[in-house]
């Protein structure tokens, strides 16, 4: 086979290792820190700085701009997140997104060998450990190690060309800016991926095949890069929220400004116009190995982007705001989706924190019913019988919305504690459903008790009422317990549904001594008793909630 087409081969086979490698560290990196990460998005906040870290933290967790820019439009379309939040994220994530060409870097030196070695490590610890943190552990440092060897092979295979003349005077003569500029955006728009296309500049660099032969050219390709990696994001705001889309669009103003000041700089500071050129004068003399320099200048140029533009961040809001217009919205139905949105299943521990919100907008939705349909009961209210009925049906849609994304979560790849979580909301959903369904009973009774003009007794409805108000007690500590995780609360919680139980076993023994007695009249009987049994039932579906992770153990 020609050798030159082995070479192709070899170069594009290691472009996907390379791909792969970086597939691996990310999946797992988000699995070992995914809880970290779901606390970060959830600690959301207007201060610019902090807006900045979040955004090159989980970047460089995920190993992805564009994964956290799709994450940061979900943010903002199911409206968690303000535009002028989601600014400040987007510019951090340019940040963090450099570690990869800083890695890519590594290649040139000594130490790359010891990173290839990684591969054998961890393929060893995923497939020698039980633990399923160690294993993530193994896969996220074999992904390392298959990065760097990707990086190896498409050094070697482009290593026989360093020599040849053609070759040399070809890429010596792509001195064009503009042409350069828009392959960078090109290439990275069909790989969709900023860092391959600089990891391959930087192995070719590390092999002295320098574009334009020197001199600035190189760099109008990663300025080019860093526009076409906002194809992710545009792609995935299509059909989303006008914020959401506004989202997208202050991510490619941020970057293109950039690019074009950037450019301009460029084109000035070179040997034609002022007698040098802007990359000898700071990064070759600053920086020995070529990787180096160009690893650098790619987190210069994010670096100094982000300096520029923050503080102009409201400005870069308004500017999207003209640009898409707002569109009267139609508001959303009760059931659907708020939290959730199908961008976070790219990051599934971000959706499974999402979906825990949504769970309980569906408890809240649910306890809301039984306080309808209990009032209902007490006043004698039929109007509330519908009531309930509608927002039953709610829930029920709601509920299965939320399964639906459970299931999808799941397939996205989850650490164990996460699945032992997917498991513990699917739980979690049957009992919520359950409770609108004794709401629901409770609005047959109210029927029953207007249709037979039931009367109890003085003083029932008081202490009826009283066990009623417990039961939305306990649920506020369960919100408490599960969504911000004060652990330490579960005893009350306990306790409170001890209570409820005592509660009703004392309604029940008072009613049945009325009944011997003949102060209440029997007809009451079969109201009264699974009423305040199905209160009492309610409580033991809260606690269910509140232990549900534990029962996974």
């Amino acid at each position: 086979m020609n050798q030159h087409v082995v070479n192709v081969i070899m170069m594009l086979a290691a472009c996907g290792a390379f791909l792969v490698g970086f597939k691996f560290l990310s999946d797992n990196m988000e699995k070992l820190f995914g809880n970290s990460l779901k606390k970060l998005f959830n600690k959301t906040s207007d201060k610019k700085w902090v807006g900045v870290g979040m955004g090159a933290v989980s970047t460089a967790v995920v190993q992805s701009s564009g994964v956290t820019t799709v994450m940061v439009v979900g943010f903002v379309n199911a409206g968690i997140m303000s535009l002028y939040q989601a600014a400040t994220v987007i510019m951090g994530a340019n940040i963090g997104t450099t570690i990869t060409a800083q890695l890519a870097a590594f290649s040139s030196f000594d130490i790359a060998p010891i990173f290839i070695s990684l591969l054998f490590v961890g393929v060893m610890m995923e497939m020698l450990s039980k633990s399923d943190k160690i294993k993530s552990i193994g896969l996220a440092i074999a992904g390392l190690g298959l990065v760097f060897f990707g990086l190896e092979i498409m050094s070697d295979a482009m290593s026989s060309y360093k020599e040849s003349k053609a070759v040399l005077d070809l890429l010596g003569s792509m001195k064009n800016p503009f042409l350069l500029l828009a392959f960078g955006i090109i290439f990275t728009a069909l790989l969709q991926s900023s860092s391959a296309v600089t990891t391959i500049i930087i192995a070719m660099a590390a092999q002295g095949l320098l574009i334009g032969g020197g001199g600035n050219a190189v760099l109008f390709i990663i300025l080019g890069s860093n526009i076409g990696s906002c194809v992710t994001a545009l792609i995935s705001s299509i059909g989303t929220s006008v914020n959401a889309r506004r989202a997208s669009m202050i991510h490619l103003i941020f970057n293109i400004t950039g690019a074009i000041l950037f450019a301009i700089m460029l084109l000035i500071w070179q040997d034609k116009v002022v007698g040098s050129n802007f990359y000898e004068v700071t990064f070759v003399k600053w920086f020995k190995e070529p990787t180096t320099q160009i690893a650098m200048f790619h987190t210069f140029f994010n670096v100094i982007c982000t300096l520029l533009f923050l503080p102009f961040t409201k400005i870069l809001v308004k500017v999207s705001q003209l640009i898409i217009r707002d569109k009267k919205q139609s508001e959303k139905e009760p059931w659907e989706l708020v939290y959730m949105d199908k961008r976070f299943l790219a990051t599934p521990s971000v959706a499974l924190g999402q979906l825990k919100k949504e769970t309980f907008r569906m408890a809240d939705m649910s306890m809301d019913s039984l306080r309808t349909a209990f009032g209902g009961f007490i006043s004698r209210d039929m109007g509330a019988v519908e009531k309930v009925y509608e927002v039953n049906e709610n829930i029920a849609k709601l509920g299965e919305q939320i399964s639906d994304y459970l299931v999808r979560t799941s397939a996205s790849g989850l650490s164990f504690s996460d699945e032992k979580e997917v498991s513990a909301l699917h739980s979690n959903i049957g009992d919520i459903a359950r409770i609108s369904e004794l709401a629901d009973n409770v609005t047959k009774y109210t029927k029953r008790e207007v249709k037979d003009n039931l009367v109890f007794s003085e003083g029932i409805n008081e202490k009826l009422a009283a066990m009623h108000e417990k039961l939305h007690e306990q649920y506020a500590l369960v919100k408490r317990i599960v969504l911000d995780n004060e652990k330490a609360l579960v005893p009350e919680s306990d306790g409170l549904e001890d209570e409820i139980d005592a509660m009703r076993r004392a309604l029940v023994a008072e009613h049945i001594e009325r009944l011997s007695k003949g102060k209440c009249r029997p007809e009451n009987n079969t109201i009264f008793v699974n009423l305040v049994c199905n209160l009492e039932r309610i409580g033991d579906h809260l606690n269910f909630i509140v232990h549900s992770l534990d029962s996974d153990k």
